[in-house]
C-alpha cells in the first residue's frame, strides 16, 4: 500500500510539472486557409486598466465551423510573470496556404511576421513599454495610460507608418519580412502559452457572429477591450475603419477547357483586403489551371504546353511591371511631394489593372482556341 501511494504521488508530480512547464512556440496545428485574412481595422487603444498589464493587439483568426475569419479584439492582459512580454499571433504564406502562428509569452519578443499591429508592435519587437526589475514601465508616446494611476512611465517618440494595414506575411501583397537570427533564437526558447483569460477571450469572440469578417466586412463592432472578454464594457472601442470583400478573397471557381467565362478578372483585380490592387505584388497568386482532359493524350500535352507558356509569360510581365514601379518609387522617394506621389500611384494602379485585364483576355482566348477540341459532354440517358 505504501509503494502504491508513493507511485501515485510521483505520477501526480510529473503531471503537474508537465502542465506548468513552458512549451516552445509553434505553428497552431490544423489552422491553414487558402485565402488571406482581411486587412487590420483602424481603432483606438483603450486606456490601460492598471499596473502590470501588457497590450496584446487584435488579430484575425479562423473558425472552421463557420468557414470564416473572425476578429479577436485587442486587449490588456496581466503578464503571467515578471519580465515576460507578448509575441503576437500572425499569418504567413506557407507555399500552398496561409498558416496561423499562435502568440506566446516570453522574456523576448520574437518574430510576428513583420505585421504592423500598432500600439508598440510595429513589425519588430515592442516599443510600448519595458520591464525594469519587477515593474513594467509604459511608453506614453505609444501606450494609453492614466498617469494619475500609473506612475512608472517614460516618453520615447517612435516613428511609425499608419498606412500599412496588411495582416499577413508572404504571398501576393503580404509583408515581405523574414526573422532575424535573434528573433529565430527567441522563437526556439521555451515560452508560456496564452493565459486562461486570453483563451476565454478568443472563444467569446468566436462565439459572436458579428465578429466574423463576412458579417462586419472587416470593421468589427468591438475592436479592442480594456480587459479580456469585456466586450460590453464602457471602455470597449469600435473599429473606425475596415474593409473586406470575402468574394474577392476566396479562390474563384475554375472554368474548364470546355468553355465558360472565367472569374479571373473578379479575383485578381482586388487584393486580399478587398481594395483595388495598385501594384502587381498586391495581387493574389496566379490561378492554377486544371490539366486539360480532351481524351487525347497528345492534344492534352499540346494544350498544357500552351498553358505553361502563357503562365510563364504572364509571370514575367508581373515581375517586370513590379520592378519598373519600384524603380519609379525610388526615384521620388526622397521628394516630399504628396501630389506627385498620388499621381504616380494612380498611374501604377492603371498599369496594374490594364495588365490584369490583358491577362484575363489572353486566358479566355486560349480557352476559346482549345474549346472545339475539348472532350464532349456525356449524353443524358432517357
Amino acid at each position: 500500500m505504501r509503494i502504491a501511494t508513493i507511485i501515485c504521488a510521483l505520477f501526480f508530480a510529473l503531471v503537474m510539472l508537465a502542465v506548468s512547464t513552458p512549451t516552445p512556440a509553434q505553428v497552431s496545428v490544423g489552422i491553414s486557409v487558402g485565402f488571406a485574412p482581411p486587412e487590420l481595422p483602424v481603432y483606438e487603444q483603450p486606456i490601460c486598466p492598471g499596473d502590470g498589464y501588457i497590450w496584446t493587439p487584435g488579430y484575425w483568426t479562423w473558425d472552421s465551423d463557420a468557414d470564416d475569419y473572425y476578429w479577436v479584439p485587442g486587449t490588456w492582459v496581466l503578464a503571467p510573470q515578471v519580465g515576460y512580454l507578448w509575441t503576437p499571433a500572425w499569418w504567413g504564406w506557407g507555399g500552398s496556404a496561409f498558416i496561423f502562428h499562435e502568440g506566446y509569452w516570453g522574456p523576448q519578443v520574437g518574430f510576428y511576421g513583420g505585421i504592423n499591429y500598432g500600439f508598440g508592435y510595429f513589425g519588430r519587437g515592442f516599443e510600448g513599454g519595458r520591464w525594469d526589475h519587477d515593474h513594467f514601465f509604459y511608453n506614453r508616446s505609444v501606450s494609453n495610460v492614466n498617469v494619475t494611476v500609473i506612475h512608472n512611465v517614460y516618453n520615447t517618440t517612435v516613428v511609425n507608418r499608419t498606412d500599412v494595414r496588411v495582416s499577413y506575411n508572404g504571398g501576393n501583397g503580404g509583408i515581405n519580412e523574414r526573422p532575424t537570427r535573434e528573433e529565430e533564437s527567441y522563437d526556439r526558447e521555451r515560452h508560456l502559452a496564452p493565459v486562461a483569460e486570453q483563451t476565454r477571450h478568443v472563444e467569446a469572440a468566436r462565439g459572436n457572429p458579428q465578429f466574423r469578417a463576412t458579417a462586419n466586412h472587416g470593421k468589427p463592432p468591438v475592436a479592442a477591450t480594456p480587459r479580456p472578454g469585456a466586450f460590453n464594457d464602457h471602455g470597449a472601442v469600435v473599429a473606425k475603419e475596415g474593409s473586406y470583400k470575402a468574394e474577392a478573397s476566396r479562390p474563384a471557381p475554375h472554368a474548364g477547357a470546355a468553355g465558360g467565362r472565367t472569374e479571373t478578372n473578379a479575383r485578381t483585380e482586388t487584393n486580399a483586403g478587398g481594395h483595388t490592387a495598385i501594384h502587381p505584388n498586391e495581387l493574389p497568386a496566379a490561378e492554377r489551371h486544371a490539366p486539360p482532359n480532351t481524351g487525347n493524350a497528345k492534344v492534352d500535352q499540346k494544350y498544357q504546353q500552351q498553358q505553361d507558356k502563357l503562365d510563364k509569360q504572364q509571370a514575367q510581365e508581373r515581375q517586370k511591371l513590379q520592378a519598373q514601379q519600384e524603380k519609379e518609387h525610388q526615384q521620388f522617394a526622397k521628394q516630399n511631394d504628396e501630389a506627385r506621389k498620388a499621381q504616380v500611384e494612380q498611374k501604377h494602379q492603371q498599369q496594374t489593372q490594364q495588365m490584369v485585364q490583358r491577362h484575363t483576355q489572353q486566358q479566355q482566348n486560349l480557352q476559346q482556341k482549345q474549346q472545339p477540341h475539348a472532350a464532349p459532354a456525356p449524353k443524358e440517358k432517357h
